[in-house]
């Protein structure tokens, strides 16, 4: 029979050890803290597009109603308030013509309220209410004859 040695003894224990998984493992727990960042980004306004199609307007007829919807170039939806019209100008060549803003020919009114939220994109949601009016002033406006007016809108 074979005699084991002291160092041979010694490296068979520890080989049983380490194929038993007999290995201990020692921590110590803490505890920390620490401070992040998140931002919020901005925002563009909103285009307010008109898609009525007024035509043939003539002194005295009814208010015609103004309607339309909105480019939102965001990447996530704006909440719009409303659009009110806030003027308006009249073409270069019926300018040159005589005709001005001045002297009430035209007359926008009416409210679009909106309160809702526009989708991120183009030709979304919609507004109507908004009206114009060609006025009859009682004169001769043959010089109005076939201007285009150009509308100005504002969301809110």
């Amino acid at each position: 029979m074979a005699r084991f040695t002291k160092k041979k003894k010694i490296a068979v224990i520890c080989a049983a050890l380490v194929l038993t998984g007999g290995t201990a493992f020692a921590y110590w727990t803490n505890s920390g803290s620490g401070t992040g960042t998140a931002g919020t980004g901005t925002n563009t306004g909103v285009t307010v597009n008109q898609t009525s199609v007024i035509a043939g307007m003539y002194p005295g007829q009814p208010a015609q109603t103004l309607s339309g919807d909105f480019t939102n170039t965001n990447s996530g939806p704006t909440y719009v308030t409303e659009v009110t019209a806030t003027g308006y100008t009249i073409d270069a060549t019926h300018v040159t013509a005589g005709c001005t803003v001045a002297g009430g020919h035209y007359t926008l009114g009416g409210t679009a309220p909106v309160g809702a939220e526009v989708p991120a994109g183009t030709n979304q949601g919609a507004w109507t209410g908004l009206t114009i009016t060609m006025n009859n002033l009682g004169t001769n406006q043959d010089v109005f004859k076939c201007a285009t007016l150009t509308i100005t809108y504002a969301s809110s």
